[in-house]
């Protein structure tokens, strides 16, 4: 599958800037590149040492096209395994786009996207399950999903599967040779060792399987749908969460109409609020139309933030319960935070007695603050936080955020548990063979010793081009 073309793409984003750079990767990139690229020292680019920087200009002809640093790296000790070359030129639209012609005109090829880091696994240098933690490590825009793409580009997952499968492997391997000697009624592989050996590896695949329900919401951020009546202060507990005036606050009821949603990062989570429109009986078509909305955005958020209005809470008692018990009896699993809003317009007294009421809400969390000068706002952070166990996380132990890895460890922990049941059940070595085969062929999904080019083009396709 691997081609021995000559690839180049720009490996920054596109458009202006200070710099930009652009790379080539194949056996003939350092040929290709001399012979455009003229040294300010005339040095010969072919016979200079691995992982060095030359100055020098990108020529055409006669036409100088740009000054430029141009950084070597021979094979194999590159990104890819291949000859590589990257060019840092100026950032001009122009004059990326005139070097990218130049050498697509000396027989280079465009890359397609991902096409590098395909190259780096194909030729072994990087495993499948590295490889796609390169495009969670770009696409991180939080701390914690930074450090779980690094541990996982560093190989700290695919080591732990590759350890479990090779032991796999090797009693595998003798329990197939017993099928060989089948006739003579003899035993090479340990059963005590390998039901110790299942034992372990599905404490492993479960604890990877757990860690999944954490690892998606940290990548991906964990929605937070803000909800109430109207007028209550979900616009301004939004801006007070944002550190700026994101969503338009009035005395007017309704104000908000359609769901409003930008993203934070608490204690390196990102965190996706959502502000809804007021829940409320109303006549007005396009506020219905936001309400409705309202519960679209509810039956999609992770957690549910129930606001209300400290000032009013005698007279709303009655709907802020039933509004309560609504979300409640409709959502038994997701979180629900109940805060009372504007409690710097409440007299100690009234506090008290508000205090004493939602600590009789079941099921819920319940907060006390004032959006409008700030008071507890970082105190609803951190009860947002907590929602997260981050535990693992803080151990350095693995975690999965790749859909595809799940999907391919349940169906390992299902090999597995037949496996288990076989041996207790005293199940013969061929059948309990095949079991095991399928387990490793999971396992081998993971990794990448197992692939075709179906699932090598999915995966490659979502990676930017230059990468």
């Amino acid at each position: 599958m691997i081609n021995q073309d000559t690839i180049v793409a720009l490996a920054t984003p596109s458009g202006a800037g200070a710099i930009a750079v652009i790379r080539l990767s194949g056996n003939d990139a350092i040929t290709i590149a001399e012979s455009q690229f003229k040294s300010v020292s005339g040095k010969q680019l072919i016979k200079q040492q691995t992982h060095t920087i030359h100055l020098g200009h990108i020529i055409d002809g006669e036409k100088t096209i740009d000054e430029v640093l141009l950084s070597i790296f021979k094979n194999p000790n590159s990104y890819t395994g291949e000859n590589v070359v990257e060019i840092s030129c100026h950032g001009s639209n122009y004059i990326q786009q005139e070097i990218i012609q130049l050498f697509l005109r000396k027989g280079c090829r465009m890359a397609t996207a991902g096409e590098f880091t395909l190259r780096a696994f194909l030729n072994g240098k990087l495993d499948l399950s590295q490889a796609e933690a390169v495009a969670d490590l770009i696409s991180s825009d939080n701390e914690a999903s930074h450090q779980i793409a690094m541990q996982q580009m560093r190989g700290g997952f695919s080591s732990e599967i590759s350890k479990l499968r090779e032991e796999l492997l090797n009693f595998a391997s003798l329990i197939e040779l017993e099928l060989d000697f089948a006739e003579e009624d003899v035993e090479f592989a340990d059963r005590t060792q390998f039901n110790d050996l299942v034992e372990r590896i599905r404490f492993v695949l479960k604890r990877l399987i757990d860690s999944f329900a954490v690892g998606n919401v940290i990548k991906n951020g964990i929605p937070v749908a803000i909800v109430g009546e109207p007028n209550v202060g979900k616009s301004t507990l939004l801006n007070a969460l944002l550190n700026e005036e994101r969503a338009i606050v009035s005395d007017i009821a309704g104000t908000t109409r359609d769901t409003i949603e930008d993203e934070i990062s608490i204690g390196g989570i990102g965190f996706r609020f959502i502000d809804t429109a007021g829940i409320r009986e109303t006549k007005d078509v396009v506020e219905s139309i936001g309400i409705k909305k309202t519960f679209e955005k509810i039956d999609q958020a992770q957690v549910v933030i129930y606001l209300f209005d400290a000032s009013d809470f005698k007279t709303s008692i009655g709907t802020f319960q039933i509004e309560i018990e609504k979300i409640k009896n409709k959502y038994p699993q997701k979180p629900l935070l109940v805060i009372a809003n504007k409690i710097d317009k409440v007299s100690d007294e009234e506090r008290r007695k508000l205090d004493i009421a939602l600590s009789k809400v079941e099921n819920s969390n319940s907060i006390s603050l004032s959006a409008k000068i700030g008071v507890g706002v970082d105190m609803l952070k951190e009860k947002l936080l907590s929602f997260v166990n981050t535990g693992a996380l803080r151990n350095n132990d693995t975690i999965v955020t790749n859909s595809r890895h799940y999907d391919s460890l349940l169906k390992a922990f299902e090999e597995i548990d037949k496996v288990k049941h076989g041996l207790d059940t005293g199940l013969s070595g061929d059948l309990l063979a095949i079991d095991i085969r399928q387990a490793l062929y999971h396992f081998g999904e993971i990794t990448g010793e197992i692939t075709n080019d179906d699932l090598l083009g999915n995966i490659f396709a979502n990676f930017c081009i230059g990468k």
